[in-house]
């Protein structure tokens, strides 16, 4: 027996002619991570080919759930020390530095995700082919964690694509599909699937000089001009991080432009970064975030092919062509063509600036189909209704609907604020109803609120969990109550922020308090994006008969609706609101962002006391994804408890 008989999670296949496969296919997982064991496998792979060398490697997954996802997560949740920071580090930049330096050619063959670790791994290979379908996607998301690539990311990225867009794609974390990959140098090439293999071999035997980055791009990676970039780099963090709450974004341009992207000459950043509170609560929102996901993994559950939409407004006709992008079939109902035509525009849109390609975007297109006479309702699987926030409207609109579905069909509402239990009045089939409230825009925002009464059987739940798993959105389970949890929580902050304004404070210094707080976007302009109608409504709903700020009274009875409008808090011009100038404008008294953001807190701890929501760490995941809610707190209430405990502290003496 040799040392390659003895491997879990990789398996080598050597061909006559001296061609090897080398397969990842990590045991006891769904998906190729990489861990401590996993990659001191690799070292005896490598071991055993430095010993027999082939005419060339080609590294594939064994998952059909796509390529490799990046690190173990756990692994970096475990670290403690500063010393174990920097061998976790260590680890895989030896490794890859070693696979880097094989004298055979070696090409990664990849399916689906190839994300983090997975990326580094297949930087290191001479050659990098991608499927050219759809789930294609290579990024270094580790940003989004509040780590850095410290796996040779940082160094061989800038020298494949050019700094530029290597800097753009490490500071923000996203992804290139597989058109994009290629159309960067990322890849070689990109290959319809049934001829992936074949192109692998032809690529790897070729003898191709490796991939390069020529032009301003290659250039940006020497002085001088590697510091006009870095520096360019630095002000746009600072612009969008003028607080450093998130420290890995400067750290990662300073260790590729000072360090030549070896994070192992920097090792107070390693150790900055690792213990950090940012990087801990950032690995916490993305086990919120699988928790989720999990949600919408539902087994035995099928999949929905056909969905009827009824309502073609902002909101219906947004579910509606999202459903399409995601590959259903969907029927998208009004009172005539007219108010479905907007509708249809806007999808088009959505289809050319997600898909690029013009043929996947006509093929969308083509799965949205005006439907003013219904006739999707017997066919579909999911009956969606998105009109006007009035319960008699709606039960005669179920009325009409419910003897025309299919037995099994699921009967949804994205009402925002109206109980299931008054919409379910009439219907035979009462427990067929479920609400699903997506938020605007639908295209940008990842979380939707499943809703459920008490009593209800978990069937339902469950198909509209996979449902909106199957879409892509993370589902959040509450229940049944004004304003559910992400619009109960934020109706007072934004009602303190407009208390504020009467008190005197500048709508644009609010504002600029709760965006250095870490919020996306301050609570007026927020009001102001919804619309100001809409935010008195679901204060009304949920203030318990107060009586509404004067700010927003005064702009409602002059018709200032906000970005509808073309004025609110804010003149609105080519869709972005125009905040005058001056210190005297954007300042704000000293513990604003603390008491704007207090009632938003205690609105999501009542939220979770009353079982709206299952536990805490859902509620802070619902405010997180339904509401921007600074990630880098961990969420509403980790943040607080967190707060808490730091001031409980005994101070320390100096």
């Amino acid at each position: 027996m040799t040392a390659l008989d003895t491997l879990s999670h990789w398996r080598l296949d050597r061909e006559p002619d001296g061609l090897a496969w080398l397969t990842f296919d990590r045991a006891g997982s769904a998906v190729n991570a990489l861990s401590a064991d996993t990659m001191a496998e690799l070292g005896v792979v490598l071991d055993a080919l430095d010993a027999d060398p082939p005419k060339g490697l080609i590294i594939q997954s064994g998952k059909a759930t796509g390529f490799i996802v990046g690190a173990d997560v756990n692994e970096f949740a475990s670290l403690d020390t500063p010393e174990q920071g920097r061998a976790l580090v260590a680890r895989g930049w030896n490794l890859m530095n070693r696979l880097a330096a094989v004298r055979y050619p070696t090409l990664a063959l990849i399916q689906g995700h190839c994300l983090g670790g997975g990326l580094e791994l297949a930087l290191a290979c001479r050659y990098r082919l991608v499927a050219d379908q759809p789930g294609t996607s290579l990024a270094l998301p580790e940003v989004m964690l509040g780590i850095f690539p410290g796996w040779g990311g940082m160094l061989r990225l800038p020298q494949v694509i050019g700094a530029p867009a290597a800097l753009d794609m490490m500071l923000t974390g996203r992804g290139a599909d597989a058109r994009r990959a290629a159309a960067l140098g990322l890849a070689d090439a990109r290959v319809p699937p049934r001829l992936l293999l074949a192109a692998a071999r032809q690529t790897v035997l070729s003898r191709k000089p490796p991939r390069r980055a020529r032009g301003p791009g290659g250039w940006a990676n020497r002085w001088p001009l590697k510091s006009i970039v870095a520096n360019r780099a630095r002000k746009q963090i600072a612009a969008k991080d003028p607080l450093g709450h998130y420290p890995a974004a400067p750290a990662i341009v300073t260790i590729w432009e000072k360090h030549g992207g070896n994070a192992l000459k920097a090792p107070e950043l390693i150790d900055g970064i690792i213990s950090s509170g940012t990087a801990r609560n950032l690995l916490r929102v993305f086990r919120l975030q699988e928790r989720l996901k999990a949600n919408g993994k539902q087994t035995g559950v099928a999949p929905a092919r056909h969905v009827h939409v009824v309502g073609a407004g902002v909101m219906g006709g947004d579910i509606a062509a999202w459903c399409a992008l995601k590959g259903m079939t969907v029927t998208l109902q009004d009172q005539d063509m007219a108010r479905i035509a907007p509708a249809v525009k806007r999808a088009a849109e959505l289809f050319t600036r997600r898909l690029k390609d013009p043929r996947l975007a006509r093929a969308a297109f083509d799965r949205l189909v005006p439907d003013p006479a219904a006739h999707g309702v017997p066919l579909a699987d999911i009956v969606i209704e998105a009109i006007s926030e009035q319960p008699e409207a709606k039960r005669a609109l179920y009325l009409s609907l419910e003897p025309r579905m299919k037995a099994d069909a699921l009967l949804a509402t994205n009402t925002s604020s109206l109980s299931l239990e008054t919409l379910r009045s009439g219907l035979a089939r009462p427990d067929r109803l479920v609400g699903i409230h997506f938020f605007n825009p639908v295209a940008k925002m990842p979380l939707v609120e499943v809703v459920h009464a008490d009593g209800d059987a978990p069937a339902a739940q469950a198909r509209a969990c996979a449902f909106v798993g199957q879409i892509d959105k993370l589902a959040l389970p509450v229940k049944s109550a004004p304003g559910f949890l992400v619009n109960a929580v934020l109706a007072p902050y934004m009602l303190q922020a407009m208390r504020s304004v009467d008190e005197g404070v500048a709508p644009q210094a609010v504002d600029a308090a709760m965006v250095a707080f870490g919020m996306p976007m301050g609570p007026l302009e927020l009001a102001d994006t919804v619309g100001l109608d809409i935010a008195r409504a679901a204060g009304e709903e949920l203030a318990g008969g107060a009586e509404p700020p004067r700010c927003l009274a005064e702009r409602l009875a002059r018709n200032e609706l906000g970005k509808k409008s073309g004025k609110g808090f804010y003149t609105w011009r080519d869709g972005k609101p125009v905040k005058p100038g001056g210190a005297d404008a954007a300042r704000a008294p000293a513990g604003l962002a603390q008491r704007l953001i207090q009632p938003l807190v205690d609105a999501t701890r009542q939220r979770v006391n009353a079982g709206i929501v299952a536990d805490a760490d859902l509620a802070d995941a619902g405010v997180i994804f339904g509401t921007g809610f600074a990630p880098f707190t961990g969420g509403p209430l980790h943040y607080q408890d967190s707060n808490t405990q730091h001031s409980s502290k005994p101070a320390q003496a100096e």
